[in-house]
Parts: structure tokens; C-alpha cells; sequence
């Protein structure tokens, strides 16, 4: 056992399942939800974790030779509240729809959304070996994230090294896929180092609003990935512009041109701008991407994604 705890009658319990298949995974869980409830917790919560160390049995349809996994792209930003997570639904389903092979991790350990986003929610990840099969979206796009794991609404208090082995489970799954797109939470803490340091992504997107606020923050986060020595793909700046739906008007908000302006100053690629309309909001929380739908809300993420797709093949 990795972890327990009883709060309000409810027992949320995380299991060390290394080295147990689908079938001792399933009856070890039902076996410790059994024993909390019979110890007179009101609700069992169990999440069950693998050594990220373990090997996996073998598999069919599955297995990659070493050094061959997928190639990562991190989307990250200074500070929460950027839309970094519409972005990287986006961009995900943008780039399958260019013709790559992705997966989306929605790492975010602490505020897992992803799961919403791409209308799998409520479903949890099968197991083969000791590793996780990925969930399937609607899009074409396979996501694994915390949220796949606990109760919605429910609140995971890890520490760093915790949500470090989690970051691990979620990346060193079953991926059929070229290239994963990670949703990196916010900031510059435990969750981005591992990942910087264990998972070395090929590039790295950065998400910003245009007020000056975002900016510092987002200065922050592009100034780790060039510490780790992490290529960056380039800026995005998000919710660029609102267009009120009544009259068409355009106006300005969190201001216009700021992330632009500042990836020109530090040397970065700008990617594009995102403007911040109702029918992305309304679609995003219905879990219909507006990049898998079609029409005018996807031009921007399209623009994007067609972006990063030549930046990928000049790597090769």
C-alpha cells in the first residue's frame, strides 16, 4: 500500500499493484475496497499504481523496442487559467487530423480536465502487464489521465515523488502513437521537473494570455525548458480577442498582441493566436473539441498544429 487516508467516511487508498496482471489488479482492489467498507468507511476509493520500474509481461500489439517510444511535445505555461488545456486537446486532435499518430497525458496531476475535454470521463484505463492501456476518445486521439483514476470532483493530495511515479504511469503506457502531447499542470514544480528530467521532451509549446501578468509567469516556464535544454517550439497566445456573439464585435479584454510581442523579444517562434469566444467554452465543456468538429472555431487550432507539424518534420 502506497498511501490511505479516511476523510468525511470516505477511504481514498492508493495499492502498489507491481507485477500483478488485469485479472489480480481487479480482485486485489475489490479485496481492499471490501475491507474499507467493512471497517465502516462510507465510500472506497481505490487507485491502483505500478513500479514504473516493473517489466511488463508481454503483450501483443503493444511493444515497442527500447529508445523507441513516442516523441513528447509539452504544453506548458506560467500560471493556471491560459486555456493550456483547450490548447492541448486542440492541438492533439489538430495534429492526428495532419496525419501523426498521437496520444494525449493529461498530467496535471492536482486539476486533471483533460478527460472532459475529450468526452471519455467516467471510463477507467485497462492493464496489460504492469502497465496502462490508454482510454480512446471519440477524436482519434487516446488520453490517459489522473482524472481516468479517481472520483470526479475528488482531491489528489500528493506529494512531489507521488505525483512524480503518477507523471511515470501515465507516460510509460501501452501508446500506439508517434507523438504524445502532455498537458503539463501549471507553474515550474515537482510535476514539470520529473517530466524535464525522466521524459525529455522534444519541444515544448508555451501558453499565455497578453496581459502583462501571464507574461512574467509565462517567462518562468520558457526560461526551465531552456535550462533543461528543451527545444521551444514556440508561443500561443490564448483568449486573443473577444467577439461578442450578438453584434460581432471584437474587443480586447486581457489586452491583444502581448505574446506575440514577447516571443519576438526572447527569440520564439509565435504560433498563433487563440481568440476567446463563447462556441469554443460551450463545445470544450460538452467535450466536443472545436478542432475535431470543423468550421471557423478550428481555423485557429489547425493554424497552430500546422505549425508544429513542419517544426517536427525539420527534426528528423
Amino acid at each position: 500500500m502506497q498511501s490511505a487516508k479516511l476523510i468525511d467516511g470516505v477511504a481514498t487508498i492508493v495499492l502498489d499493484a507491481s507485477g500483478l496482471d488485469r485479472s489480480d489488479g481487479k480482485k486485489l482492489e475489490a479485496g481492499v475496497r471490501g475491507a474499507a467498507l467493512a471497517a465502516g468507511a462510507r465510500e472506497a476509493r481505490i487507485a491502483l499504481m505500478a513500479d514504473k520500474e516493473a517489466k511488463p509481461e508481454p503483450t501483443t500489439g503493444f511493444a515497442k523496442a527500447p529508445g523507441t517510444g513516442p516523441k513528447i511535445i509539452a504544453v506548458g505555461s506560467g500560471k493556471g487559467g491560459v486555456g493550456k488545456s483547450t490548447l492541448s486537446a486542440n492541438l492533439a486532435i489538430a495534429l492526428a487530423s495532419l496525419g501523426h499518430k498521437v496520444g494525449l497525458v493529461d498530467a496535471d496531476i492536482y486539476g486533471p480536465s483533460q478527460p472532459r475535454l475529450m468526452a471519455n470521463e467516467g471510463r477507467r484505463p485497462e492493464a496489460e502487464g504492469s502497465k496502462m492501456i490508454p482510454v480512446p476518445s471519440p477524436w482519434g486521439v487516446p488520453l490517459l489521465s489522473m482524472g481516468h483514476l479517481v472520483e470526479p470532483g475528488q482531491a489528489i493530495a500528493w506529494r512531489g515523488p507521488m505525483a512524480g511515479n503518477a507523471l511515470g504511469q501515465l507516460i510509460d503506457a501501452h501508446w500506439d502513437a508517434e507523438i504524445l502531447v502532455v498537458d503539463l499542470p501549471p507553474g515550474t514544480g515537482d510535476v514539470q521537473i520529473t517530466m524535464l528530467q525522466k521524459h525529455k521532451p522534444i519541444g515544448a509549446v508555451i501558453v499565455s494570455t497578453p496581459q502583462d501578468l501571464a507574461l512574467i509567469d509565462a517567462t518562468r516556464a520558457i526560461g526551465l525548458f531552456r535550462q533543461a535544454d528543451v527545444p521551444l517550439i514556440g508561443m500561443v497566445e490564448n483568449m486573443a480577442g473577444y467577439i461578442c456573439p450578438h453584434c460581432g464585435e471584437e474587443s480586447d479584454p486581457f489586452g491583444n498582441g502581448g505574446a506575440e510581442a514577447a516571443a519576438k523579444s526572447m527569440g520564439l517562434p509565435f504560433l498563433g493566436r487563440v481568440p476567446l469566444t463563447l462556441s469554443i467554452r460551450q463545445d470544450s465543456d460538452a467535450g466536443r473539441p472545436p478542432a475535431a468538429t470543423g468550421g471557423e472555431a478550428a481555423e485557429p487550432f489547425m493554424a497552430i498544429a500546422r505549425r508544429v507539424s513542419t517544426w517536427l518534420a525539420n527534426q528528423r
